[in-house]
């Protein structure tokens, strides 16, 4: 028997096994293949406080080891989530963290309000919250700002961490973006504003160009790079920010195998994410919790905990 299990502000994750934002939606549609139960948690698609349509034109483009997506935060806002797919939720035993987004800090902060007011409202009539975390998306753009993305600049990024603690009593992680101007200093602050962890690497900007068309395939122009190629950075990055903060850490970035999973856990990760192998493995969830489970067995690793942030 081996031990995968760990806790990040009192919620339990039963293994290091999480489905990234954006990849997973709800997690419906892939509970029809596998159990969900078996994961570590769901983080759900990511939420704004009204509804998103998305991106025109090409949303997903595949790249050598990887994908470029614009899909543009498509989502049916705040909430219609809490009102049907909240009691998908509650059945899971799971841990369940909300992806929260926003153009503007009044927005974060409704959304994270309404969030809390439904966990509040479940308690007080007996029933336990079917949100366990608050994963904060501070990569969205600042519409006030001229589109620069909250994620970027350290001080914009600290109004909306303060802003969003005051706001819920939830467990906050703070999603990082790797176009940070220090993701290590970006970490530290969200740890010195309450945080109780950052996750990351969010995706990293790309670019594809159709060379018949003479122009780029996206209709922004960039796009969000994923998968196998980004997990080099992504693993520096993970290891850079463990080394500057002792709140957890939420790796992810090109997560695979067992093998991938083991190196983010040495880098310091407590638990990972996986984000685009679910396009490549439906199953992907399964897979990786016997894959994980049969190498700790091989290696004589009893623990997580013996080999996290040995690095």
């Amino acid at each position: 028997m081996v031990n995968l299990s760990t806790q990040i502000a009192g919620v339990h994750f039963k293994n290091p096994i999480v489905m990234a934002s954006g990849t997973f939606g709800f997690g419906r549609e892939y509970g029809k293949l596998y159990d969900l139960n078996l994961l570590g948690g769901i983080s759900g698609k990511g939420l704004t406080l009204h509804p998103k349509a998305g991106n025109p034109g090409t949303r997903v483009y595949e790249t050598a080891s990887g994908m470029l997506n614009s899909v543009g935060l498509e989502n049916p806002g705040v909430p219609a989530f809490l009102e049907k797919e909240c009691p998908h939720w509650e059945q899971l035993d799971t841990a369940r963290l909300v992806n929260l987004g926003g153009g503007t800090l009044e927005d974060y902060v409704i959304g994270a309000e309404l969030i809390q007011q439904d966990a509040d409202d479940r308690i007080s009539r007996g029933q336990a919250s079917a949100v366990d975390m608050i994963e904060l998306n501070i990569s969205c753009p600042n519409v006030k700002e001229g589109g620069i993305a909250f994620g970027v600049k350290t001080v914009a990024a600290q109004e909306v961490v303060r802003a969003v603690r005051q706001a819920t009593k939830l467990p906050l992680a703070v999603k990082l973006s790797p176009n940070a101007e220090d993701i290590a200093v970006m970490a530290q602050m969200c740890q010195e504003e309450g945080a109780d962890a950052v996750s990351l690497i969010n995706t990293i900007s790309g670019m594809k160009i159709d060379v018949r068309r003479r122009s780029s395939v996206f209709n922004n122009l960039y796009a969000g790079l994923s998968g196998p190629a980004i997990k080099p950075v992504a693993l520096r990055m993970v290891h850079q920010v463990s080394q500057r903060v002792t709140i957890p850490v939420i790796g992810m970035g090109g997560i695979t195998c067992a093998t991938d999973i083991i190196e983010f856990i040495m880098a310091g990760a407590a638990v990972i994410q996986v984000g685009t192998y679910n396009f490549m493995n439906l199953r992907a969830g399964s897979t990786l919790v016997e894959e994980l489970e049969q190498f700790m067995l091989q290696e004589n690793i009893a623990s997580l905990d013996e080999i996290r942030g040995i690095i």
